[in-house]
């Protein structure tokens, strides 16, 4: 992928989010309301960079990125 989400302002919303939240695992944190938030608004934002998640293949390597970011950057 060619875009750093770890500089977008949704990926830095949703890493303050996980820090606060005390969710055990990103993975966690994503499926519930305020981490799920967060993330569609990542994607969105991917969109806007013209990243094509529309494939499930693609949106779950973006998702698994995510998880591994927010893991190693936010924990």
């Amino acid at each position: 992928m060619s875009w750093d989400f770890n500089e977008d302002a949704a990926f830095m919303a949703l890493c303050d989010a996980f820090k606060e939240s005390g969710e055990p695992t990103a993975m966690e944190f994503l499926a519930h309301g305020e981490g799920a938030f967060h993330f569609q608004e990542l994607t969105q934002n991917a969109a806007g960079e013209g990243i094509d998640l529309s494939d499930s293949d693609d949106l779950e390597q973006f998702q698994q990125e995510v998880i591994e970011a927010l893991e190693d950057l936010c924990s």
